[in-house]
């Protein structure tokens, strides 16, 4: 029930964010190692890559929320053997942070509504083994309460969760704390 609203208040800008300069290579890290004893059970690699010296203004907590999320997604499509990569690079005005697999891939028909509420592309999933289907919903939300943007991309050979996140502080103090309106070494 707290997903659930979790996504109402992201989806209506009342999510509190409460934003800190991070560095790149700490939130990856740690949202590594939340997973390392998953990933090790799973037989899955989980790989890090970040550009040096990065920082984002984010909430740590919600950032680590959504990173998570698509870690665990990661590892449920990727099959023994496979690998997952987590990557941080520089761009122009932005940070870009991704999270890609070499497991199934999503099918081009569930592509355009995998960040809907309740939306789950297998329907022979069932909450006890596919989530509550609003984990998605809600790391888009958070990702857009920070002025950002989640897509996703896939072939065969996996998907791609990409989140850019914009370089730029804010310009008012009072919005690093308040509500929104919508390298490092190898874990292997």
């Amino acid at each position: 029930m707290e997903d659930i609203n979790d996504v109402s208040r992201a989806e209506e800008g009342r999510i509190g964010l409460d934003r800190t300069t991070e560095p790149v290579a700490e939130l990856l890290h740690a949202a590594a190692e939340a997973h390392r004893e998953a990933y090790a059970a799973k037989g899955v690699a989980l790989a890090l890559d970040a550009d040096p010296g990065l920082a984002v203004d984010v909430d740590r907590q919600r950032m680590g929320q959504v990173l998570g999320n698509l870690l665990t997604n990661a590892l449920r499509h990727t099959p023994p053997g496979g690998r997952v990569t987590l990557e941080a690079r520089q761009g122009p005005s932005k940070v870009t942070l991704r999270v890609a697999d070499t497991g199934e891939g999503i099918s081009p028909e569930h592509l355009p509504h995998i960040f809907e509420r309740f939306y789950r592309g297998d329907t022979a999933r069932d909450r006890d083994h596919g989530g509550s289907g609003v984990g998605l919903a809600i790391s888009r939300a958070l990702v857009q309460a920070h002025g950002g943007t989640l897509t996703a991309t896939s072939t065969t050979a996996g998907a791609t969760f990409t989140i850019d996140l914009p370089t730029e502080q804010p310009t008012d103090r009072r919005t690093r704390s308040s509500t929104a309106n919508i390298g490092v070494p190898s874990l292997e």
